[in-house]
């Protein structure tokens, strides 16, 4: 859960939520007909990837690989020393590698990617590692053809780590084949796999749930204040929300899956288009636990363990000027530009510090 409606409450709720959400695109492209050019104003395009900070970037590639992903192969992983980096991060004297791992999204079938980033020549705590209800702690839902079979290669490999209850997958409610857990990647940054899900029809009162094909399926981020998460995610970033009503709760299910015990939780799925196809959409998890809030502890870019998620924008200057606005922290040394011309830069929320990279093609 560290990361972003992987319980039985998302499948309920889903469907109903993407039915809702066409009529409110109409009503939505008719009140901004008259609106100021998206230049002017700055908007989010899309989601469009997630990037996580690392301490063994050949440790990381090998587990990715095993959950999965695909290696792009034109990706540079040579240590460099690179400006845009440094001002992208807001620091100095570093040096760094990377690999570009591909999962295709389950709902559009387009690559969507996840940038793994070892970085030498600062001191590095470790962030991660803490309780998957943190706040600020991020994950990713991963849907898998067959989950019980990937557990069984993790294990034996000895890569599980997992979070659930006697490192199990638990099963989903009326089920008893595992379906769903979280576990964690070397660094301690939790991904939840989730069992491939066939549709199913609308029947005595329940509606209708859509098919969970493999693939990236959602990214994720535990909240402090909902409000304000929901503020700055919902409100600034153009999220769309799913599920209209947000119930507390609580059990051994939600418990299980990511091992834990008594908590009280709330989902707030942030639906927004797909950088890479503007007919999917992807959802953004806010998740607010009830009894764990605490202050989040310091915490900066270049530390092990640390995550962003990655959004197109329009109009960057203008939309990072509503960012601050909103309370959001600027970490970069103002714009960068990289050698495509696509402009950077890096921000954090104004809820829990979350890192955001948002970016900006050039014009064609």
């Amino acid at each position: 859960m560290r990361s972003h409606a992987p319980f039985l409450l998302r499948f309920a709720v889903a469907w109903a939520g993407l039915l809702a959400f066409a009529g409110s695109a109409l009503a939505q492209s008719a009140s901004t007909q008259s609106a100021p050019p998206a230049r002017a104003t700055g908007r989010v395009v899309g989601i469009a990837f997630v990037g996580r900070l690392v301490a063994d970037l050949d440790q990381s590639v090998s587990f990715y690989e095993a959950l999965g992903f695909r290696r792009d192969p034109a990706a540079n992983s040579a240590w460099r020393k690179d400006d845009v980096t440094e001002r992208l991060y807001g620091l100095k004297g570093i040096e760094t590698r990377m690999a570009k791992m591909i999962m295709n999204s389950s709902a559009s079938g387009k690559p969507f990617a996840v940038y793994l980033r070892e970085i030498r020549g600062i001191a590095r705590k470790k962030v991660s590692g803490y309780p998957p209800w943190e706040p600020g702690a991020p994950h990713f839902g991963l849907v898998v053809p067959d989950a019980p079979a990937l557990w069984a290669r993790l294990e034996k490999s000895g890569m599980l780590r997992a979070r659930s209850w006697e490192g199990k997958l638990i099963p989903f409610p009326g089920e008893t084949r595992g379906g769903l857990a979280y576990l964690t990647d070397p660094d301690g940054l939790d991904i939840e796999i989730i069992n491939q899900r066939p549709a199913t029809p609308a029947a005595e009162g329940r509606p209708g749930r859509p098919a969970l094909t493999p693939g990236m399926n959602h990214v994720g981020l535990i909240v402090l204040d909902s409000g304000k998460a929901r503020a700055f995610y919902e409100t600034l970033f153009g999220g769309q929300l799913v599920n209209r009503e947000q119930p507390w709760m609580k059990g051994d299910f939600y418990d299980s899956v990511v091992g834990g015990h008594g908590n009280v939780l709330r989902f707030f799925n942030e639906s927004f288009v797909e950088a890479a196809d503007r007919r999917s959409r992807m959802n953004f998890e806010l998740v607010e636990f009830q009894n764990r809030k605490k202050p989040v502890e310091p915490y900066r870019i270049g530390d092990i363990g640390t995550s962003y998620v990655g959004f197109e924008v329009e109009g960057l200057e203008a939309f990072v000027e509503r960012v601050k606005a909103a309370g959001a922290q600027i970490v970069s040394d103002g714009i960068a530009t990289m050698r495509s011309g696509t402009r950077v830069i890096m921000v954090r929320d104004p809820d829990v510090g979350g890192f955001v990279q948002l970016f900006e093609h050039p014009r064609k």
